[in-house]
């Protein structure tokens, strides 16, 4: 078994009280844990398996997520704003209504991952993998989307005004209502 560096206590402290801002958790096995609501603000979650996780209403602003393996977990409305989330893995995660402002998800895997109406502004996409992925409604005013993968992705309505899409990849998108000014 691979050594980790998460700190036992800080693990326990969030099992026993759903609260552990600016814990270490580094490399922690949480799937399918249900931390609904829970207060992760700050948290070292890097390399952490979250997989299938319900993290619903989750307070994850500032949290280092770099690596963390967030696929077909549950963050609905979860505040991930200026969270580290450099090549997370979110494939098929439900990030509807969640708050993403000013994250890092720079070459993060989101392929299939259902963001309607979450707020996405300023975030940093950068090589970002959001192949299929439900947009709608979304908010990526100002967002950094270059090199972005939107092939399939549907951004009916979405808000991507001062949005720079350079060197984006949108083959087969729907930019239907979408704002591009």
């Amino acid at each position: 078994s691979s050594a980790s560096a998460f700190d036992p206590d800080d693990l326990q402290k969030l099992k026993d009280t759903n609260e552990c801002n600016s814990c270490n958790l580094n490399g922690a096995n949480l799937r399918d844990a249900d931390l609904g609501g829970a207060d992760l603000s700050g948290a070292n979650l890097e390399d952490a398996n979250l997989s299938n996780a319900n993290l619903e209403s989750a307070n994850l602003n500032g949290a280092n997520l770099r690596d963390a393996n967030l696929g077909d977990a549950n963050l609905y409305d979860a505040n991930l704003g200026d969270a580290f989330m450099d090549a997370a893995f979110l494939n098929d995660a439900d990030l509807s209504g969640a708050d993403l402002s000013g994250a890092n998800l720079n070459d993060g895997t989101m392929n299939r991952a259902y963001l309607r109406g979450a707020y996405l502004s300023g975030a940093y996409l950068r090589h970002a993998e959001l192949a299929g992925a439900n947009l709608m409604e979304t908010d990526l005013s100002g967002a950094y989307l270059v090199g972005a993968n939107l092939e399939d992705a549907n951004l009916e309505g979405a808000d991507l005004s001062s949005a720079d899409l350079g060197f984006a990849y949108l083959e087969s998108a729907n930019l239907n209502g979408a704002n591009l000014r």
